[in-house]
């Protein structure tokens, strides 16, 4: 039995990158694992996870849902439990996938974020499986420009951060966008491709994609931040 990798997967871009690139790399990728936090999360992309149902019929790969529910107070209220709480139910998705495959190993998207990392490189060491986080420690000007040349289609549906008005949700990151987000980089501190939650994306149309999705939605304005409401989406 050939050894198969399971991708997590968000729809967001760095989660897709990732995907993408193991791929690229020959990877046999036979899962799309795709956590639905229920409401703020230090471990996962929270907005629009809905919508990977379309992404993974369009990448034409098997997706795997897992719904972690609300966590109790304590871990609540401790972003290092929380944390690991919020691990548990993915790490016991991925073994259970392992019941029925020969899991290699996983795929991850994030770039410097060592909260994430380190517990998913911990559940890769206790399953004794292998880590593929082709982003990581790369540099963010370059990573966004390799996105939009492989020809990755990337909407804003979620802002949090100064700098970033009404106008960026809906807005398709581009080359132009980019280069905003470098000067807001300078001035506000902005991560260029939002890692610490300044804005979240979702990719609507890349090579790895056999149709794009389409998105109808409204925008939602809160005093500093927004999201978009999705109201229809579909494959095009």
């Amino acid at each position: 039995m050939a050894s198969e990798w399971v991708s997590l997967f968000s729809g967001g871009k760095d989660s897709s990158w990732a995907l993408y690139r193991a791929l690229e790399e020959g990877l046999n990728v036979s899962r799309l694992l795709t956590v639905h936090p229920s409401d703020d999360s230090y471990m996962y992309h929270v907005p629009a996870t809905d919508l990977t149902a379309l992404a993974a019929e369009s990448i034409g790969i098997e997706q795997v849902n897992v719904h972690p529910g609300d966590l109790d107070a304590a871990a609540a209220e401790d972003s290092g439990a929380q944390g690991d709480a919020e691990l548990e139910p993915l790490e016991a998705a991925v073994s259970d996938l392992q019941s029925e495959l020969d899991v290699a190993g996983v795929t991850a998207g994030a770039i410097e974020s060592e909260f994430q990392t380190n517990r998913i490189q911990g559940m890769c060491d206790r399953l004794e499986i292998d880590l593929f986080a082709p982003l990581w420690q790369e540099d963010p000007w370059d990573l966004g420009h390799a996105m939009l040349d492989a020809g990755f289609e990337i909407t804003l549906i979620q802002v949090a951060a100064h700098g970033l008005d009404e106008s960026w949700l809906g807005r398709t990151l581009d080359a132009d966008a980019l280069a905003e987000l470098a000067e807001l980089n300078d001035d506000y501190g902005v991560h260029i491709l939002g890692e610490g939650g300044e804005f979240e994306t979702f990719v609507t149309d890349g090579p790895h994609m056999d149709r794009p999705i389409e998105l109808e939605y409204e925008t939602v304005w809160e005093r500093t931040r927004g999201h978009l409401d999705i109201t229809d989406a579909y494959l095009g």
